[in-house]
């Protein structure tokens, strides 16, 4: 007898572990690891993952899996034992780890069809009666006896057949209906048999037979080349003279465009240096994380396509991480146009449905290369032989829920299974990565000239302090708005960068000091002028502008602080000549407008791209000669040990937007701080002079790279049992942590209060601690029932992120 042991989808403590299940005789040939299966859990039925298939088991009674959900596993061995890692890492249940490794599409349950690809003479006996006459069975009626199973499970293995699902979600397949020439031999003119009545008839079958003879053609090309109804191929097939079929179709978001290599360039010396012991790597398939530290502009993405062609020439496969903000259209242009076919790319903005055609793509081995943001590091290769990340500072590569992975530490960890290169790539290297770098930990490669020799853009730093004694109260310095007014003139274009969406930070009325506030968490509204309303960006309450104060009913009411939608307000009046094209949370939430806008812009519809952080990245256009950074301090002065690193980044990044081509770039800066160290480095491009003032601040101040960190937050409705629990958890890890470690707090979090609940938090900083990962499982598991049957919740974030 075999046993299945099986990760039930429930997310709870008393579930996270494997239940045991007897596999029924008719099934064993069907079941492996890493397959879906409904087995009964006490009065339901409900998912779960095989995580290993036994001829054993402690267990009298033992209830049987009720069925399998896949015909191949989705969870490969390697994905299996990530998962563990993962649970153990992030301190979370292990079917949460499971679950973010598929796409949503197929965790609804599925409704199995297969489909036979050969003729019906080719079946063996004991599945002909299911597919009398037709080329698809129903998955449930099969599968009844061993026999049939074993002969299914043979077939699908050699390609003779297809499962598919048809999701109750609507996000099955997308098929395409298709006709072909019944009867043997086409013939040579069909007015004979059809009548000369009939003339739409015999011109369909005529073109059918000149063009395609028996093979079947889509009814969208026959009627888009023949200008006739549905109606005409109908009557065809009603007459046995077509056969009507369906066919499966990927959704394919790329499908209506054409994508032309540009002239491959020729690899500067440095490209070349970089991309030698990557190759090398990957020719004696060792694991090798490597940090390519390269200006911007340095051509860091050619690097990246070349190593990938040596990848494929190696018949193996390839992962690209980019931030979700720069997964922009150009670089998936640039994949595209190499690679053709041999790419999926995997982000948020697809649908469910493109999602799971894109994974299923990866998992059936019809593509090699995957481009995609955080996820994607997920994807489901067997033969992967290099991974890349590129801007690999990104804070977007950490997940902020459950489970929370950093996908640089997933990436590795791959490479390390799979004995292959991992090549992390950025101008401003997070200073963990760059620390590793210098203790060989990581191989260090440079990069730091552009290629060409283009030089770097000047930058100016501009002192906001002394416009307003100037008693300049706009947004633009006299010299930001001279050298705008100039670019127009030589129709040359500029982008304006703002780290704020809306139209004010806040309002406040002059009068009393009143501010608009979130009823729900302690943070103030932002105004929007579209809608003409404040919006909370953490829990998305609205509320329209008051006309007088609530306090004390004076109509003093001021907007402070500037959001895009107020430059953009006083840019058309300083400006009115100027092409504006926004970019923001706002603009850019419609499926494709993203793409739009940047399409819009290269064209050169606009003259200026003003936006947030989503422009920062990754745009390559050659006529931005000016690159404007409208606050620099917003970022600055946050409650964040990485604020003055995250500035730097920030500012090289908008900076290297600027003079690409063969036009010089200029760069203007407006600052409150122009003295800062991270302002002042980032002027002269220098990472290193950064990395090391930055690295000395850290070392005095106990931050990481010197130290890691653990932040537990901890929230519920009560404030006092909010701090209760806080206090006791802090206790507690001191009692059983090392003397070495430091356990902060508990104290309030920068934003005390989101969504009705109160949240204070702890943070653990440590060098060396082997039982931190136990104490911490241990400690999440006994607050289950609390959190459970409570609604508190405590959250966990190894080496995190974001501190709000």
């Amino acid at each position: 007898m075999m046993y299945a042991k099986v990760i039930v989808d429930v997310a709870a403590a008393r579930t996270d572990k494997a239940f045991d299940y007897l596999i029924p005789e008719e099934l064993e040939e069907m079941v492996h690891p890493g397959m879906r299966v409904m087995v009964p859990f006490g009065p339901r039925s409900i998912q779960g993952f095989i995580w290993k298939v036994t001829d054993h088991t402690e267990l009298s009674r033992v209830k049987p899996v009720k069925e399998v959900l896949d015909p191949t596993p989705v969870l490969t061995g390697e994905m299996l034992e990530l998962g563990e890692w993962m649970a153990e890492e992030t301190v979370c249940f292990l079917i949460t780890a499971y679950q973010s490794m598929v796409p949503s599409a197929i965790r609804a349950k599925p409704k199995k069809i297969i489909r036979t690809n050969v003729e019906a003479a080719g079946l063996p006996e004991v599945l002909k009666p299911f597919f009398d006459g037709k080329d698809e069975a129903a998955w449930d009626d099969v599968v009844q006896t061993k026999e049939a199973a074993s002969a299914l499970k043979q077939m699908t293995g050699d390609g003779s057949m297809t499962v598919d699902y048809q999701l109750k979600d609507k996000t099955g397949k997308k098929m395409i209906r298709m006709v072909r020439i019944a009867g043997g031999n086409p013939e040579d003119e069909y007015s004979g048999t059809l009548g000369s009545k009939a003339v739409k008839q015999v011109q369909v079958m005529n073109w059918m037979s000149r063009h395609y003879g028996t093979k079947a053609v889509s009814v969208r090309e026959v009627q888009d080349n023949l200008q006739v109804t549905f109606g005409v191929l109908q009557a065809l097939i009603k007459k046995d003279f077509l056969l009507e079929e369906s066919l499966e179709s990927y959704r394919d978001p790329y499908e209506n465009r054409i994508f032309t290599e540009s002239q491959r360039p020729l690899l500067t010396n440095q490209q070349k240096e970089a991309l030698e012991p990557v190759q090398n790597a990957m020719r004696e398939q060792k694991y090798d994380p490597c940090l390519l530290h390269g200006v911007t502009g340095s051509g860091k993405t050619e690097v990246y396509l070349r190593a990938i062609e040596e990848v494929l020439k190696e018949e193996k496969e390839a992962i690209v991480l980019v931030p979700e903000i720069s997964l922009t259209p150009q670089m998936v242009e640039r994949f595209k146009a190499r690679f053709g076919s041999e790419v999926a790319v995997l982000h948020s903005a697809l649908s469910s449905g493109e999602k799971y055609d894109e994974w299923r793509k990866i998992h059936r081995g019809e593509v090699k290369v995957a481009v995609g943001a955080r996820s994607a590091v997920f994807a489901p290769f067997r033969h992967l032989g290099l991974l890349i990340i590129d801007e690999e500072h990104e804070g977007s590569y950490k997940q902020e829920d459950h489970p929370r992975y950093h996908a640089r530490q997933v990436a590795l960890w791959r490479g390390r299974w799979h004995s292959c290169p991992v090549l992390m790539g950025s101008a401003t290297p997070s200073l963990e990565s760059y620390a590793r770098a210098s203790k060989n930990v990581y191989r260090l490669l440079e990069m730091p000239h552009r290629v060409n020799e283009a030089v770097m853009p000047e930058v100016e730093v501009m002192d906001m302090r002394k416009e307003l004694k100037k008693g300049n109260r706009s947004a633009f310095s006299e010299q930001l708005l001279e050298k705008m007014q100039d670019r127009l003139e030589k129709k040359e274009q500029m982008v304006l960068f703002l780290n704020r969406r809306g139209y004010s930070t806040f309002v406040m009325c002059r009068s009393c000091g009143y501010t608009a506030s979130c009823p729900h968490c302690e943070i103030t509204l932002t105004y929007h002028h579209t809608g003409r309303q404040l919006k909370c960006h953490y829990c998305g309450y609205g509320e329209p502008l008051m006309q007088t104060c609530p306090d004390c009913h004076s109509e003093h009411i001021r907007f402070f602080g500037t959001g895009t939608q107020k430059v953009e307000e006083e840019l058309t009046r300083l400006l009115p000549d100027a092409g504006i094209i926004r970019m923001d949370v706002d603009t850019t939430s419609r499926k494709g407008a993203h793409e739009k806008l940047l399409d819009s812009f290269r064209r050169g519809e606009a003259d200026i791209l003003l936006g947030t952080q989503m422009i920062a990245k990754g745009l390559d256009f050659p006529k931005i000669t000016l690159v404007g950074v409208l606050a620099a301090d917003t970022m600055l002065h946050l409650p964040d040990f990485r604020a003055s690193e995250r500035t730097f980044q920030l500012l090289t990044q908008v900076s290297g937007r600027a003079g690409r081509a063969e036009l010089p770039g200029e760069v203007v800066v407006q600052t409150y701080t122009p003295e800062h160290y991270s302002i002042q480095h980032a002027k002269g491009h220098d990472y290193h002079s950064f990395a090391r003032e930055e690295m000395a601040q850290r070392k005095r101040a106990g931050y990481p790279p010197y130290y890691y960190l653990t932040l537990i937050t901890i929230a519920h409705e009560d404030a006092a049992k909010v701090m209760k629990t806080a206090a006791r958890i802090a206790d507690r890890l001191r009692k059983q942590l090392s003397p070495e470690a430091g356990v902060l707090g508990p104290t309030v979090s920068p934003i005390a209060r989101i969504k009705d609940r109160y949240r204070y938090q702890c943070m653990i900083k440590y060098k060396n601690e082997p039982e931190l990962i136990r104490i911490l499982n241990d400690m999440n598991a006994e607050y289950q029932k609390e959190m459970a049957e409570e609604n508190l919740t405590i959250s966990i974030d190894m080496e995190p992120q974001m501190f709000m």
